[in-house]
């Protein structure tokens, strides 16, 4: 394995970190908003529970993706930054108001309603400006001959392809949410509030299933290199539906010891596997491009000494922060301590 393809490994590893997580969070934001109003299932309750100790570590993962592309592909930085100059800009502004709800929420109760409101419009568009950045990489969008790399927004937001990316980022932001809160409401022993994200799971999780369909449909018009690539990896591509229909039926058929319906751990790690699966297909299928069709992960590589000194710091970071991690998952999920801080409330 060359250099290049480890670093950039690395690269994809965090970006598929944060994506999962942050789909998470951004969708507890807005579950809190929406039953804001509905205290009785107490589904906002469990939704700002989760969300609170959750978001810091979450950007956790966003400077860690900053960090390895100014590490690994210092002339890279440049290009990337010149061209996402106005979608990053966008992305940054939404998550500094973001990080000023979950700031101020807990102490100016006053504004905490407007604050949700804030939280849980700005969880939605956060992922599909984000995710806006993939179908850029696809080519057609990106003028790389001249000087100063050029975006033509025109183009990108007249395209189907890139609304396909946006609808799948919004319906997956929801769908995973609710099904991690499901089995955070469950572990709570909330059964009113995991009815509830239980519901919205089962109802989210088709949509999302139409919107990525979506993508391969548009990618075979707009970026046919890149559909190509990926239907040589077919059997993977099915692997990965597979766990989606795993998930499906474990959270809306199977049922746990007590003779309840749904088992949304089983259903979050399976659709987990299963987005790990299709985004190992995509990234895989996407080199060895950082751009299309000229702009590859060679391009502004940074030396070899430099790519050994900091891969060491990353394994060293790794094996100090992962059990730390680890952790504090456990004890986030763990039965105990959330019945007691929810029962306290």
């Amino acid at each position: 394995m060359s250099e290049q393809l480890i670093a950039v490994t690395i690269l994809w590893g965090f970006v598929f970190i944060y994506a999962v997580m942050a789909t998470m969070d951004f969708g507890a934001g807005f579950w809190s908003m929406i039953y804001l109003n509905k205290e009785q299932t107490k589904a906002t309750n469990i939704a700002n529970r989760y969300l609170s100790p959750t978001w810091e570590v979450t950007n956790t993962f966003i400077v860690a993706i900053v960090v390895a592309i100014y590490s690994f592909f210092p002339g890279a930085a440049f290009t990337l930054g010149t061209i996402l100059l106005i979608p990053g800009s966008i992305i940054l502004l939404l998550l500094a108001i973001r990080s000023g709800f979950m700031v101020f929420s807990h102490v100016a109760d006053d504004y905490r309603v407007a604050l949700t409101y804030i939280s849980g419009i700005t969880g939605l568009l956060i992922p599909g400006f984000l995710i806006a950045v993939l179908p850029i990489s696809h080519g057609g969008f990106v003028e790389l001959e001249s000087a100063a790399p050029s975006l033509d927004l025109q183009a990108l937001f007249t395209s189907p392809h890139v609304y396909s990316f946006i609808g799948f980022a919004i319906s997956s932001t929801l769908f995973l949410s609710s099904l991690l809160l499901a089995d955070y409401s469950k572990t709570a022993g909330e059964p009113n509030a995991y009815k509830v994200y239980r519901r919205d799971s089962i109802i989210l999780g088709p949509i999302s299933l139409v919107m990525a369909v979506l993508i391969m449909l548009t990618m075979r018009n707009e970026a046919n290199w890149l559909y190509t690539n990926m239907m040589e990896q077919l059997p993977l591509l099915l692997l990965s539906v597979a766990f989606f229909v795993i998930g499906g039926l474990a959270i809306f058929v199977f049922k746990d010891r007590h003779g309840m319906k749904g088992v949304p751990r089983i259903a979050v790690i399976a659709v987990t596997i299963q987005y790990l699966l299709a985004s190992y297909v995509y990234g895989r299928a996407h080199l060895p491009y950082f751009i299309y069709p000229s702009f590859t992960i060679e391009d502004g590589f940074t030396d070899s000494a430099s790519f050994q000194a900091v891969f060491i710091t990353y394994i060293v970071g790794f094996l100090i922060l992962f059990p730390g991690f680890f952790y504090f998952w456990r004890i986030f999920m763990k039965d105990s301590h959330v019945r007691e801080d929810t029962q306290t409330e």
